[in-house]
């Protein structure tokens, strides 16, 4: 394991932790990069089986700390929330830039990573940036900002986002929403949706219209290799995280099939 630094779009450095096979000198590798980056909340590290299989496997494993997150204290969450939350966006960018330019990877080897907060960075993500990834997978995401606050527990984030009911903060979530900005005729990438239908934090909803638009702006044929493949996974009887190992394995298994199919891991 080690850190790098990156600048953002306005120069802020931005941590990276970058996981790594140990066996032979940098070359470009299929990588996920995760992202969560809101609410304050600080990337810690601890097991997860699924990040050490996709290592082992021969894979690059790497976190962005981007702004919004609590890594560098309040102000540091302060500085990618509201109206600056296109910020933890730019960062995002900027990690996934750094990590091709440091011979990590390549956009074409590259397969984004985000849950709930998260989810709403990498779907901004791919509809800012689509060439800069292969793959997405966003778990349990906020995708539609303007409407977030109408379902599941959205009202009570507004300090993070602000609300769609005053003018001005309705101008900086249209200015990211991620379903807002499906256009089409663009080159996606591939992504893979994972919702659940008991999660009463994070309505389904977000992915569902999210991945009907972009299904909708792609058209019934994505390319052969799988590129602007949408596709929309629905777990009944659970919650916004929390499920039996079972499930969780059968999740992780889900998840890392699709970004080895779309990274080229081979295996």
């Amino acid at each position: 394991m080690l850190h790098t630094v990156c600048a953002s779009a306005d120069g802020t450095p931005v941590r990276i932790t970058v996981l790594a096979p140990h066996d032979t000198t940098r070359h470009p590798r299929p990588t996920l990069l995760y992202v969560y980056g809101g609410f304050g909340l600080t990337y810690k590290p601890l097991y997860q089986p699924e990040v050490v299989a996709w290592v082992e496997a021969g894979g690059v494993y790497a976190v962005a700390h981007v702004r919004g997150g609590g890594e560098e204290g309040a102000d540091w969450h302060s500085a990618g929330a509201r109206a600056h939350k296109q910020k933890s966006i730019d960062d995002l960018h900027a990690a996934a830039a750094a990590l091709c330019q440091e011979g990590w990877t390549t956009p074409s080897q590259l397969v984004i990573r985000g849950e709930s907060n998260g989810g709403l960075l990498v779907g901004a993500a791919l509809t800012q940036c689509p060439d800069r990834y292969r793959a997405v997978l966003c778990a349990g995401p906020v995708l539609d900002m303007v409407r977030y606050e109408n379902s599941g527990l959205g009202a009570s984030w507004t300090s993070e986002y602000g609300s769609a009911s005053a003018p001005e903060e309705l101008g900086w979530l249209l200015g990211y929403s991620p379903y807002h900005h499906v256009r089409e005729g663009v080159d996606y990438p591939a992504v893979l949706f994972t919702v659940s239908e008991g999660d009463g934090i994070v309505d389904p909803l977000h992915a569902r219209k999210m991945c009907a638009a972009l299904q909708h702006a792609v058209g019934p044929a994505p390319a052969d290799d799988g590129r602007g493949l949408t596709l929309l996974r629905v777990e009944p009887d659970v919650g916004h995280g929390a499920r039996a190992m079972s499930r969780a394995i059968e999740l992780s298994v889900d998840q890392l099939s699709f970004a080895v199919w779309q990274s080229g891991l081979p295996l």
